[in-house]
């Protein structure tokens, strides 16, 4: 006999769908990369780490830092995979998101390497419209921006505070141009307008965290390492970048246990 399964949740034997973890399987704080292959490199900076599950973009392990458990699991590119991974991870007792990410800094004084600490997020994503109107704040928990702070401190990381600028795509939807040099005249200034706003960077993932986290009663941040300098129009791929948001990270998951909020696996 075929066992029927929700479509409206599916869960197969006690996985969810997607994600394919369970509520013993991850910790209540989870790390959140979007390339897969950053998983390996974040929990290498633990003290121990197991793969949980790798089913589409969705790689999760879980392990202890400093004594603390942790979980890390990507979430692909963009807002709409990001959104099926943390509500998945939310409806099996996740309690507190950090995106560790990286991004294309905007402003003058950054340099290729220093990392950003979200505090808000401009929502140019389509994936968190899908849930509450455009006018509703993306914005980060003061606990998870505070925690950073203070981990990128003790770590001596250079760091930004501010905010986010996450679009749908990396060409037109942050003002590079298209196949061909195609960009819509609505995006031709982007960049500049974004700019003289104050933000700081432009990413993916992040508005739709912060939106989903809050509507949801979660706690949620952002960190990102600068991989492209829009100013000076560089960009560079390195594993200590990633290495080093995902560290800041890790210590500011531990920062908010030491302040009462134990993450654990249940």
């Amino acid at each position: 006999m075929i066992k029927k399964i929700s479509a409206s949740a599916p869960v197969i034997e006690g996985k969810q769908y997607h994600i394919d973890c369970g509520s013993k399987d991850v910790a209540t704080s989870v790390l959140l990369p979007g390339d897969p292959a950053r998983v390996n490199k974040i929990a290498s900076l633990w003290d121990s780490a197991k793969e949980i599950a790798h089913h589409r973009e969705y790689h999760t392990m879980t392990g202890k830092y400093q004594g603390m458990p942790i979980s890390c699991t990507s979430t692909g590119v963009g807002a709409p995979s990001l959104a099926i991974g943390v509500e998945e991870l939310s409806r099996i007792g996740v309690e507190t998101f950090i995106r560790v990410g990286t991004c294309g800094g905007i402003q003058k004084h950054q340099q290729l390497g220093d990392v950003i600490i979200t505090t808000g997020a401009v929502r140019l994503d389509g994936a968190s419209k899908d849930y509450v109107m455009p006018e509703y704040p993306a914005v980060a928990h003061y606990e998870v921006v505070m925690a950073l702070i203070q981990a990128a401190k003790e770590l001596k990381v250079r760091y930004y505070v501010g905010i986010t600028a996450s679009a749908d795509t990396f060409y037109c939807g942050q003002g590079r141009p298209g196949y061909k040099g195609y960009l819509p005249s609505h995006k031709e200034h982007i960049l500049k307008d974004m700019q003289k706003a104050g933000v700081q960077n432009f990413e993916m993932e992040g508005s739709c965290l912060l939106t989903l986290a809050s509507l949801f009663g979660k706690r949620a941040g952002m960190i990102c390492g600068i991989v492209a300098n829009r100013v000076t129009d560089e960009f560079t791929i390195n594993d200590e970048v990633q290495k080093r948001v995902g560290l800041v990270a890790s210590r500011a998951l531990v920062i908010l246990t030491s302040k009462g909020d134990a993450p654990a696996c249940r």
